[in-house]
């Protein structure tokens, strides 16, 4: 039943990814009416486009390489392209239905209307390109996102505490070993007490990140207290068995519904994520998480999604770091993780409880980021 209900998705997804090429593929084979010599180019450059992703994801399951690497890639930045592309042809599509009504454009087929054709198809081209370029531009320059908070609560004597934290990671093919480096060595520099990462620190399938060796980076954090994940969706995505065992070989400490008390100070406590609903055993409640805790000490819980913020709340849960909605990662779509969630990004308080959703490290799907920048989390804690 769930292999049937997985092929639909698929399915579903596949033909959505057609069918928007397709219009892209239409859209420009009719611009192309005013440079004819360029058809067979296009054509040919389209299928490789439309094609890419899906093999290139294909091939570094069964023979990681050059080959698997170079179609992932092209893929990757073509699903930014088919987003900016698509809403760049609808604009002009709108236009053009406007000028059935009020007829402001050049009359079809004449010299004025073919040399407007042909200025509107290499505007939107470098348009696209340059909206792609600054994005990858801006998926490589993180930042530092500080917080500053108190949680009324003794911590056996300490009085503060340094956490830096990253989510979204989404080590593998694309996020490979430069971008690992440039993630360790910024943590390092903050000289954290605690490092957390809260999920999808693996993009799903840990093959790729094997082959590169990316734990070699990951054995480099550097935090008296400690290093500590918990899962993210894409962990469970990829097998999540796997990804857990290479992370913790490499020094990270990967709590799965479990907790770990830190100093005799406060507990660091990192849920499942929601995902492992979908297996054969659910994820723990929270209450049954902090049921056998010093609930008169700090408890800071890993969450990776940020769903139902009224539930840690409720079970006194002191500071919550989560991730997993990127705020879209792509313009326009962090409208759409607003409606989503109750906090796409940023800081909330509700009551007693901080809460925290990082807009993530890395990038999953296309290494652009156009609605906002990766960040690293500098977290600075006050206790009582």
């Amino acid at each position: 039943m769930k292999n049937y209900g997985f092929l639909i998705f698929i399915s579903i997804i596949l033909s959505i990814h057609f069918l928007v090429n397709y219009y892209i593929y239409h859209r420009g084979i009719q611009w192309l009416e005013t440079m004819p010599a360029f058809k067979t180019a296009f054509r040919i450059t389209m299928l490789i486009l439309v094609i890419a992703y899906p093999a290139g994801r294909f091939l570094e399951r069964i023979w990681y390489s050059p080959v698997s690497n170079t179609l992932h890639w092209i893929g990757a930045f073509w699903f930014a392209g088919m987003l900016y592309f698509t809403l760049l042809l609808f604009a002009t599509d709108i236009i053009r239905m406007a000028n059935y009504i009020i007829h402001f454009l050049p009359k079809v087929g004449t010299p004025a209307y073919l040399n407007l054709k042909l200025y509107t198809g290499i505007t939107i081209t470098a348009i696209g390109l340059l909206v792609i370029l600054g994005g990858f531009i801006n998926a490589w320059s993180p930042k530092i996102s500080r917080h500053q908070l108190t949680i009324n609560k003794t911590a056996n004597g300490a009085k503060e505490l340094k956490i830096v934290a990253a989510s979204d990671i989404h080590l593998g093919t694309i996020i490979g070993p430069r971008k690992t480096r440039k993630l360790v060595e910024t943590i390092n520099s903050l000289k954290p007490d605690i490092i957390l990462l809260a999920g999808d620190v693996v993009d799903e399938d840990v093959m790729p990140v094997i082959k590169q060796n990316l734990g070699e980076s990951l054995k480099q954090l550097q935090a008296p207290m400690g290093v500590y994940a918990s899962t993210g969706n894409h962990e469970y995505i990829g097998g999540a068995e796997r990804s857990v065992k290479y992370l913790e070989e490499h020094g990270i400490n990967v709590l799965r519904d479990t907790s770990v008390f830190i100093n005799n100070q406060f507990y660091i406590i990192g849920r499942e994520d929601r995902d492992k609903n979908r297996t054969a055993q659910a994820r723990l409640e929270i209450n049954e998480l902090i049921a056998q805790l010093d609930q008169t000490k700090p408890l800071i819980m890993l969450d990776h999604q940020p769903y139902n913020l009224d539930l840690p709340t409720q079970s006194g849960i002191d500071l919550q770091i989560s991730g997993h909605t990127h705020h879209g990662q792509l313009w326009p779509f962090g409208y759409i993780t607003n409606r989503i969630f109750e906090l796409s990004r940023g800081y909330l308080k509700k009551q007693d409880s901080h809460f925290i959703v990082s807009t993530g490290f890395g990038t999953w799907g296309p290494p652009v980021r156009t609605g906002n920048r990766p960040e690293i989390l500098e977290i600075n804690v006050n206790f009582k």
